[in-house]
């Protein structure tokens, strides 16, 4: 029987836990326990993430199943909490997972969140009224054969697991975009740089070439960190000893998770051992970031070839995206490239708390999950949502200055390097630093001293021959 009160003229029920008694809203489906937790952690002002409620419904059903399957839940009570599990995974009652984030316990106030919501809608599926536990209870019925400690890690590789497929998805596309801007650029010659200085010409198209393929690199680092994720400590309960888990259930409950999910889940070998240790979530952070970096680095080329536009480098546009100042007419920034720095900083940021929070961990229990999923959720999707715009508002419509690529490479010294083998380094240094000293064009000061005729410069200085590897100059010369 739920005890009903009435404080301010509205209506609660009373429950109980070791704590005490508490008013809860006679019409929430979370319990006195979530409450308490919602109460005691008001610390980023924020709510769960949707994929892991959803990741959380995917558990109790398939712990609910399995434990029916096996005769320890009745069969009403299990349909029941499938049934609520279900409501939950298509997007119902989300907003009744009202603890925060970051939440001390090791993820409990979580789990008994879930375990509550779940518990308080089988009772009313049942024609029962929320709060009566003797009819669905969220300890002994939607709990049942779990623990916390293999409940909420086996969530946060499942919610890891789903948010990277969207990552890889999003950085498939990047990685398309950029390959079709390395074909329409693939003829324009222009200065390559080393340490902010000239250095020997190179095609556009390279560089971009260049930049689809350390996208891959990092596609194929998400495929891995996928894999990460699949090895789940659930069944282990509270130590990874099983203790309180049917043997059957053991053995069944991660093939069902499995099957209900569509992600093929494999138990951990030592359960022990994964309930103990994060080093994984580690390893997916570390690929996160090794992203975040190749984006922030390519990032920071478009910046400085896009720089100007008159007084800058000016070798490529990028689409102009909102104004750039509210004291400059007409200044455009690179808002876009900006963005995506800024999230790989935060990304950088996030991966160190996640190294020291797995390596706090004590004994056979890491506490400190809740923080690692929060900063790997935030950084998975602030990725995903940053390589979405960087397509779709500034690489899909980057063009190049074509003639301005040209000016900078025929005024440049660098194409000194294609005649060393020609005229000699020591030679070829004296031309540079003259050209340097004087502004004229390398090309003039060899013919002027008749060191190569205009064909021979010609050739040698082919853009071909300077930007393809394995063919020379001089290769290029005996061709002809």
């Amino acid at each position: 029987m739920v005890k009903k009160v009435q404080v301010d003229g509205k209506d609660y029920r009373l429950e109980k836990d070791s704590i005490g008694t508490k008013d809860v809203p006679k019409e929430v489906y979370y319990g006195v326990q979530s409450l308490r937790a919602a109460e005691n952690f008001r610390i980023t002002g924020l709510y769960m993430h949707p994929e892991i409620i959803n990741s959380l419904a995917y558990i109790k059903k398939a712990a609910a199943i399995t434990n029916c399957e096996v005769g320890i839940l009745d069969k009403k009570i299990a349909e029941a909490i499938v049934r609520a599990c279900d409501e939950i995974i298509q997007g119902s009652l989300h907003e009744f997972f009202i603890v925060d984030p970051i939440q001390g316990g090791a993820g409990t106030s979580l789990n008994m969140n879930a375990n509550e919501v779940i518990a308080n809608r089988a009772i009313e599926i049942l024609g029962g009224e929320k709060g009566d536990y003797t009819i669905v209870n969220p300890n002994d019925h939607v709990n049942c054969g779990q623990s916390t400690n293999d409940v909420i890690p086996t969530a946060g590789k499942m919610t890891s697991k789903r948010l990277l497929k969207k990552a890889q998805k999003e950085l498939l596309r990047l990685h398309e975009a950029l390959s079709k801007k390395a074909d329409e650029f693939d003829h324009v010659i222009k200065m390559g740089r080393t340490q902010m200085q000239d250095a020997v010409p190179i095609r556009l198209g390279q560089e971009f070439r260049a930049y689809s393929v350390a996208i891959l690199r990092d596609i194929n680092r998400m495929e891995k960190a996928m894999d990460e994720m699949r090895t789940i400590n659930l069944g282990g309960t509270a130590i990874g000893t099983g203790l309180n888990a049917d043997e059957q259930y053991l053995q069944r409950v991660v093939p069902n998770l499995s099957e209900i999910s569509g992600i093929s889940f494999v138990q951990a070998f030592d359960l022990i051992d994964a309930t103990q240790n994060l080093d994984a979530f580690v390893a997916v952070s570390g690929a996160v970031k090794a992203c975040a970096v190749t984006l922030s680095k390519i990032a920071n080329d478009l910046r400085l070839m896009s720089s100007g536009p008159r007084a800058g480098l000016g070798e490529i546009n990028l689409p102009a995206k909102q104004n750039g100042s509210s004291i400059m007419p007409g200044k455009i920034n690179p808002v876009i490239a900006e963005v995506v720095n800024q999230v790989a900083f935060n990304i950088i940021g996030n991966d160190l708390t996640i190294t020291m929070a797995a390596e706090g961990g004590q004994l056979e229990l890491n506490a400190f999950e809740p923080i690692v999923f929060y900063c790997l959720f935030q950084s998975i999707d602030t990725l995903t949502y940053a390589v979405n715009t960087f397509i779709d508002n500034c690489v899909s419509g980057i063009t190049a200055n074509e003639e301005r690529c040209r000016e900078l490479v025929e005024n440049s010294v660098g194409i000194i390097t294609a005649l060393c083998p020609h005229i000699g380094y020591k030679k070829a240094a004296e031309l540079a630093k003259e050209a340097i000293l004087t502004g004229r064009p390398i090309r003039s000061l060899v013919l002027n001293e008749k060191l190569m005729t205009e064909d021979e410069l010609d050739t040698v200085l082919n853009p071909i021959g300077m930007t393809e590897p394995g063919i020379s100059g001089k290769e290029l010369m005996l061709r002809k």
